[in-house]
């Protein structure tokens, strides 16, 4: 399968002239379609001509199916077979002659025009037309060194060469490092004005255009922004982790790791650093099976004020900025990221080889938002990363993948037309990492790579531009602490408390009692105390909670005057419940009862009475301090209790001594 998976990668440029589907005859439910096509064993190659008939079984490739240049040149051999006239997907094969190269300049206003001189046996022109099928504004042609016109005319002595036409000029040889297959394609599709069949022309002057709703930053190609790694970890800890309220199970173990290995091989900031360590110091010390994200947000926070600490928030992409706020952006950061990590940590002494992979992987598995790129992520995880042995052996095999992504991304709506996925790293960043085999395709030079990868993403390479300074985000994190603390400390505008119920809730804790029986009554009096409310002046509300000491006011009034004017709100809702409330009072019957208070100013050191009756479960209010009638019950009986005991022991001890008198008599 891993040669089929090849040729598939290698031929992906050439559709729609040619396309690749699998059916897997191993199933049974596929037994009777691969009987119909004469298969009798796998691996097996068929080939099917344009405007074939229903009944046509195809054509078998022969040969290895791990030999993908041979594969390769049998499926041109097909198309070339082909009898009936030929299909428009498919572009012209056959050599071009000077007439033809001349009519073609007369009739088309095509932008480029790239010449592949080459010998007859040679399919290295071929195979660059149909690398080049999907790009427009620019056709490509093979030309034999048998046209004695194109080549004198042009005075090409290699083959084989590529000439390229460019608009307004004469023919130029392209310039490319190694004569072959890969370079002459990757050049070409890098041409300026020549772009993929269905994106639209994205000149980097445009860019400027404030097309991302933000300024274009201009960056260097060739380097690494620690901006975007700072806001890479912005947007993972603070956006998609976000999206999982509480953390279990074996995505907390995820989180933890990733967490581990930010702290110990992510090159930032001390304050960063400071912060990631911390964090990691926390969920380390953690034993809890679960974790809430309020509490990992708290700490991504610097709630708790650890000195010189601060992730600065929000995103900042600069390297990895795309022309529409939809291309790149946190993709781009987190590959990057990922290189980075593993080059740091074949800097660091002690470093295990597949610990950043492992980390990295369970936190696409568990938190990475694009569902399917993290389905083929682990697809690629579970083929080969359990094999990685040694450091550079990890940021080769990511290095790998990351280009597997490329090719199978490559002309997807993801793409962004001005930063097409291409293989990395491209000739002009590391023109020693490529080379061709003996039979003239594409080689990565793997040492030359590996030493690419530790300059390019090494911490003393990493540019600091357009990040915010230290001492401002610490200023700005103390002020977003304070304003916070503030927030916290005034009263909900709900009439909630801190813990979420509300204010007149929170003065009735101990009055539960009979709600759910009084609900009806209550409905029924509404229409009748509502008036008497709106009828009340606003006043400040002291709240008491439970055993709280209730908020100082400013006015001197007498306890009585102090209860009935804070509450007399609850006092006119219990007016209507007189009787029923008066049966239930705990109070003593030669202790007077607190009154609610009409709705005029309440007279300074005068008790206050009302006509209606008694207050609705009333509260006592000693030393500013609020008991509900259920408080005092309890004191009672505790009073009564200590009363018996001490009574008790009273009569113990008088009754001993009254016994050792007796013996003493009696001696």
């Amino acid at each position: 399968m891993e040669g089929e998976r090849n040729l598939a990668r290698d031929v992906k440029e050439w559709q729609p002239a040619v396309q690749m589907a699998a059916i897997d005859c191993a199933d049974e439910a596929n037994t009777m379609t691969c009987f119909r096509f004469g298969i009798k064993g796998y691996p097996t190659l068929k080939f099917f001509h344009a405007y074939s008939k229903k009944g046509s079984k195809g054509e078998n490739l022969k040969g290895s199916t791990h030999d993908t240049r041979d594969l390769r040149r049998q499926i041109i051999n097909m198309m070339e077979t082909h009898q009936e006239s030929w299909p428009p997907a498919c572009p012209p094969l056959e050599p071009a002659s000077k007439a033809e190269i001349d009519n073609l300049f007369e009739t088309s206003s095509v932008g480029y025009l790239a010449l592949v001189f080459e010998k007859a046996n040679s399919y290295l022109g071929r195979e660059v037309t149909l690398d080049l099928l999907q790009y427009e504004n620019i056709t490509v042609r093979r030309v034999l060194d048998t046209e004695e016109g194109l080549v004198s005319k042009l005075v090409v002595t290699e083959f084989p060469s590529c000439y390229l036409y460019r608009p307004g000029g004469n023919f130029s040889k392209l310039s490319v490092l190694i004569e072959a297959r890969s370079f002459y394609s990757y050049a070409l599709q890098r041409l300026p004005g020549v772009i993929r069949t269905g994106k639209s022309l994205t000149l980097m002057t445009d860019l400027h255009k404030n097309t991302t709703q933000q300024q274009w930053r201009p960056f260097n190609r060739s380097r690494v922004y620690m901006a975007d790694l700072e806001s890479a970890l912005h947007y993972s800890l603070r956006v998609e982790l976000a999206a999982h309220p509480v953390i279990s199970g074996d995505n907390l173990s995820s989180l933890k790791r990733y967490i581990s290995v930010l702290a110990k091989y992510f090159p930032g900031r001390p304050m960063v650093k400071n912060l990631l360590q911390s964090v990691n110091a926390w969920l380390t010390e953690r034993g809890d099976s679960e974790l809430l994200y309020s509490s990992l947000q708290d700490m991504l926070d610097n709630t708790g004020q650890i000195p010189d600490a601060v992730l600065p928030e929000g995103v900042k992409w600069v390297g990895c900025q795309g022309t529409q706020p939809h291309f790149r952006g946190f993709p781009c950061s987190m590959w990057t990221l990922f290189h980075v990590l593993t080059v740091q940590a074949i800097k660091t002494p002690g470093a295990q080889p597949l610990q950043v992979l492992q980390a990295l992987r369970a936190y696409v598995h568990s938190f990475f938002g694009c569902r399917a790129c993290a389905s083929h992520f682990e697809t690629m995880a579970r083929e080969d990363m359990n094999r990685v042995s040694g450091l550079s052996t990890a940021a080769l095999w990511l290095w790998y993948r990351h280009n597997r992504v490329n090719n199978r991304l490559a002309g997807d709506l993801s793409e962004d037309p001005a930063f097409p996925k291409i293989q990395w790293p491209p000739p002009e960043l590391c023109p020693r990492c490529h080379t061709v085999k003996r039979n003239g395709d594409h080689s990565w030079n793997q040492e030359e790579v590996l030493k690419f990868l530790k300059e390019y993403f090494s911490s003393e390479r990493l540019l600091q531009d357009y990040l915010e300074d230290e001492a401002e985000a610490l200023r700005q994190q103390r002020e977003k602490l304070e304003a916070r603390r503030e927030q916290e400390a005034q009263p909900r505008p709900d009439g909630k408390e801190e813990g979420g119920a509300p204010a007149e809730e929170a003065r009735e804790g101990g009055e539960g009692e009979g709600e759910e029986e009084e609900e009806e009554e209550q409905g029924e009096n509404m229409a009748e105390l509502q008036p008497a409310r709106e009828a009340e002046p606003r006043r400040p509300r002291a709240v008491i909670v439970g055993l709280k000491p209730a908020r100082p006011v400013e006015e001197i009034v007498d306890l009585d005057s102090f209860v009935n004017t804070h509450y007399k709100a609850k006092a006119l809702k219990a007016a209507a419940l007189a009787g029923r409330l008066q049966r239930r009072s705990l109070q003593r019957k030669d202790e007077p009862e607190l009154q609610p208070v009409q709705p005029e100013r309440p007279q300074s050191r005068h008790r206050l009475e009302d006509e209606r009756g008694p207050r609705h479960k009333g509260w006592v209010s000693l030393l500013n301090v609020g008991f509900s009638s259920l408080d005092v019950s309890l004191l009672v009986l505790l009073y009564c209790v200590s009363g018996l005991c001490l009574l008790a022991m009273y009569l113990y001890f008088r009754l001993r001594v009254r016994l050792r008198r007796a013996k003493v008599a009696l001696s």
